[in-house]
């Protein structure tokens, strides 16, 4: 599949994502994690070492963890938005990056749910730990947000990148590197790509320990990490324009981690059914959607406007690193980015 999401990115060479093609996308990713669901149920049922008791118990985890780990995924999309603002990363390449994007954290998150696995199964006190990690990060996230303009400019994996690596000032098209008098230069698409894909491991650190919460099947937990994660670039463009509007997805988000982390620490004594987890998910979700939309958030007062908040007009496809922050997002509206947790994701850099 990512194979031939690479060669439609080729045929149709770079253009801004429709709100038509992202929504078509998603569409068909749901899709393909639904039928591989139906595939697993069917091959365990018709196996009789395991058999339909079996087959519906991995298909429900499966399920489960798929639902868990696209919800997590919202949070993404804020940090998303707020790296391609400072790098002022024109639209019609933001697909290539976040395809590639996709791709380097499918391979990433594989090499930490087999070592996640292998943690849980030589020490299963790691599930304590995963457990209360899980809970202080949804009781963090519940406390209230403060809007604050973030900067990358000051990052220092930023500053070390550009001290230690030939860097363009231009963009080249979607190119991550060109030739220049004769050397490779990176140009600011390879910037971009390196913070996407630390980006995806810090969130990985909260998404795979959730997952093993569910089930303790490495198979289980790394397929619903891949089928979610196949879908992010989608779920970006159709979601970027309109994540401002839930804003209380931030405490939905927040609950899911909060209960799935009392479920690690209470492993031993209360059982909870796997069905009983995905209903609570759901709902949470759910219920934090729909409380945004029918509770929308108010704008804030008017401000006088201030020199470093503000993101002075630059010529068309060049970087300015020395500029502090960026408001504009090529295809959102102007804002200052503030995710849940945007700030220390930038600080875990």
């Amino acid at each position: 599949m990512i194979a031939v999401d690479m060669l439609a990115l080729k045929q149709s060479g770079a253009h801004k994502v429709s709100i038509k093609e992202a929504a078509t996308w998603s569409a068909v990713w749901v899709a393909v994690a639904g039928a591989f669901g139906g595939w697993l149920w069917w091959t365990l049922d018709g196996d009789p070492a395991y058999g339909r008791a079996v087959a519906n118990q991995k298909t429900l985890e499966f399920f489960t963890g798929y639902v868990i780990e696209k919800s997590l995924a919202v949070d993404n999309i804020f940090v998303f938005l707020m790296i391609f603002g400072f790098f002022k990363v024109p639209a019609e390449y933001q697909r290539r990056v976040l395809s590639y994007g996709v791709f380097g954290a499918i391979v990433l998150r594989t090499v930490m749910v087999f070592l996640g696995a292998a943690l849980v199964r030589e020490f299963s006190w790691i599930l304590y730990v995963f457990g209360a990690f899980l809970l202080f990060t949804g009781l963090k996230m519940m406390l209230p947000e403060k809007e604050e303009a973030q900067d990358l400019a000051d990052n220092r994996l930023l500053r070390w990148l550009r001290t230690h690596i030939r860097m363009s000032d231009d963009y080249h098209g979607d190119r991550f590197f060109v030739v220049k008098n004769g050397l490779r230069h990176a140009t600011p698409m390879f910037l971009v790509l390196v913070f996407v894909e630390l980006s995806d491991v810090v969130f990985a650190v909260d998404s795979i320990p959730a997952i093993f919460a569910v089930t303790m099947d490495p198979f289980i937990v790394l397929t619903s990490n891949i089928f979610a994660i196949l879908g992010l670039r989608a779920m970006f463009f159709l979601l970027a324009d309109v994540a401002d509007r839930f804003h209380l997805l931030r405490y939905g988000l927040a609950i899911v981690l909060a209960f799935i982390g009392v479920k690690l620490l209470l492993i031993k004594v209360v059982h909870l059914p796997v069905a009983v987890s995905l209903g609570v998910v759901f709902t949470v979700i759910a219920g934090a959607v729909i409380a945004s939309l029918l509770f929308p958030k108010k704008p804030p007062d008017p401000a006088p406007p201030a020199a470093n908040l503000v993101m002075p007009r630059l010529a068309a496809g060049r970087f300015h690193p020395a500029i502090a922050v960026t408001t504009t997002c090529p295809g959102t509206t102007s804002r200052i980015i503030s995710g849940n947790n945007a700030a220390e994701i930038l600080q875990r850099m």
